[in-house]
């Protein structure tokens, strides 16, 4: 195997060195670059959800964003929430949109029941009669808000191990130059511990 990679004598172990630590600076502001857009557009989709806009773009382009490129995991940390994304504000106005619509439709179905009722029970009787009658109708008729699951507004995506991005290729070039490296030096001691003897 040693003698398969003896074209590394040619190449300074120094020069090796230099490309590997030069390539994981680059590949470290890389994948800086990939983690400050995703926190970018994380931050555009907590805007949105906020501010009521375009929910469903801004979670398309993280997902999309996050799915394709290293080190943009979502979680902040052991403490954080998990799942890490919750579009609290969006979640809360369509679970107030159908308390709405079901006090809006409760509101008729009390105005029914009093038309049934006094219909039902004439004038000339007590209004407790009237009473029960009305509770009677609205517990038969009546409508309950219903409850949004919350997990539909609940999201985690993730992150390719390695992705075909520039963070990506550099990170790769870097594992390739650092195990160049290691052979070299490996090569040096195979040499100087044979030509010893």
């Amino acid at each position: 195997m040693i003698k398969k990679l003896s074209f590394l004598k040619k190449i300074k172990a120094r020069y090796l060195l230099v490309l590997t630590l030069l390539f994981l600076v680059i590949s470290l502001f890389a994948l800086r670059a990939n983690y400050e857009q995703m926190v970018s557009l994380r931050n555009a989709l907590y805007s949105a959800d906020k501010n009521n806009g375009n929910v469903s773009l801004a979670l398309n382009n993280l997902q999309k964003y996050v799915t394709s490129h290293m080190n943009t995991n979502l979680s902040t940390g052991n403490g954080s929430i998990y799942p890490p994304i919750q579009l609290e504000y969006t979640y809360q106005r369509l679970q107030d949109q159908l308390s709405q619509q079901a006090s809006s439709l409760n509101t008729n179905i009390y105005t029914q029941a009093e038309d049934y009722c006094q219909a039902k029970i004439p004038t000339g009787f007590s209004g407790r009669y009237r009473i029960s009658c009305v509770e009677q109708y609205i517990n038969t008729h009546g409508l309950e808000s219903q409850q949004i699951p919350k997990s539909l507004y609940e999201f985690d995506f993730v992150t390719p191990l390695w992705s075909p991005d520039f963070a990506g290729w550099m990170t790769l070039t870097t594992a390739i130059f650092g195990v160049l490296f290691i052979f070299r030096i490996l090569i040096n001691f195979w040499d100087s511990y044979f030509n010893s003897k």
